[in-house]
């Protein structure tokens, strides 16, 4: 059995040594659930799929809820874990079992909390968000997500990252006629057309928005060019596809308008094909101003989108803090320095309740 009031970094290694890519995690949800109810007292424990939850009802003035996923990337030939000097490498070493044993080594030796604590480890994050085990949980046991704060154990270098960015996908196709390249002037050249689409993006000006002390700094890209038929045609469609990451002061509504408003007068079509909404940072809600003076004030805005967004919809201020460099994830050398782990548990022991 997992041992949760050991050593954190050697419940990191032994998370990690259970394999659970994703779909794949029952053996390790098995494991999380025996521990919790085995090793833990004052929690309730459920199991929902390949999720486990926990919590306590001690009457405590404010919940906390700690989330963290038990799924990986495939693994690529880096299992099971091993230790090198102060770094522990292995396929989800920081995305994110050393994240999961933070919370479930606290969850086993914080005798008086001072919030009611909620766990939840789920299912299927790092594949289509259709899977993921919060949207499950969010519609079959809503009220076990429910919290003053939440902290998701992702990578952060020991930052406290605030809300996350927005993303929105938008293709913007031009149409033209089709000839043969030898007669260039009969035809209208499609890709031509998306000239002053690139200008408009390279000349692009990017705003920087502080929200609660974090710095968000927005981002509007080509990522992707489709068009041409042959050799020796001249294109009649094309098409370039765009990201735009926004600060989390801006509705999806008003992303989409933002980028309409960048290429109007240029004739294109434009065509949403994926967003997702932002995550405010919710700094100054009581429970998430102790969690930063907790972590000595170490806070920085979350560049990319998290579930933190998930916890932002449903009216939680939710953060991201966990051990591990998040630059690290998914690569063959995946590793976590084992400093990092000990210095999530302190922070979260003291803002927690010692």
């Amino acid at each position: 059995m997992l041992d949760l009031r050991g050593d954190p970094i050697a419940l990191t290694a032994a998370l990690v040594d259970v394999p659970s890519e994703s779909r794949h995690e029952a053996r390790l949800a098995d494991e999380v659930e025996a521990a919790l109810r085995h090793q833990t007292s004052g929690f309730e424990v459920v199991r929902n799929g390949n999720a486990v939850l926990a919590r306590t009802s001690l009457g405590r003035p404010s919940r906390v809820l700690l989330a963290g996923h038990l799924d990986t990337v495939p693994a690529a030939g880096n299992l099971p874990s091993h230790l090198d000097g102060g770094e522990l490498y292995g396929c989800g070493t920081a995305d994110m079992k050393s994240g999961d044993a933070v919370f479930l080594h606290l969850a086993a030796t914080v005798a008086e909390p001072l919030h009611d604590l909620t766990l939840v480890f789920y299912d299927c994050e790092e594949i289509e968000a259709a899977a993921n085990g919060l949207g499950r949980i969010e519609a079959e046991l809503p009220d076990w997500l429910t919290a003053d704060v939440a902290i998701l154990g992702e990578p952060t270098g020991g930052y406290i990252e605030a809300g996350c960015q927005g993303t929105l996908r938008v293709v913007v196709s031009a149409a033209g006629t089709r000839a043969h390249s030898a007669r260039s002037w009969l035809g209208d050249n499609a890709i031509h057309k998306l000239s002053p689409v690139l200008d408009r993006l390279a000349a692009y000006r990017a705003r920087t928005v502080d929200i609660d002390g974090c710095a968000y700094r927005e981002g509007l890209s080509a990522v992707r060019i489709d068009g041409g038929v042959a050799g020796n045609v001249i294109p009649d469609a094309a098409s370039v596809t765009v990201n735009f990451r926004f600060a989390p002061d801006r509705s999806l509504g008003a992303a989409l308008e933002h980028v309409r408003a960048v290429f109007d007068g240029v004739d294109v079509r434009i065509e949403q094909t994926d967003a997702a909404a932002g995550a405010l940072p919710g700094l100054s809600q009581p429970a998430a101003k102790a969690l930063v003076e907790a972590a000595g004030g170490r806070v920085r805005a979350k560049y990319g989108w998290t579930d933190v967004a998930r916890f932002a919809a449903l009216g939680i201020p939710a953060v991201n803090f966990g051990p591990g460099d998040p630059n690290l994830a998914h690569t063959r050398d995946e590793r976590v320095q084992v400093a990092d782990i000990t210095a999530a548990v302190a922070v979260l022991r003291s803002y927690l309740g010692g």
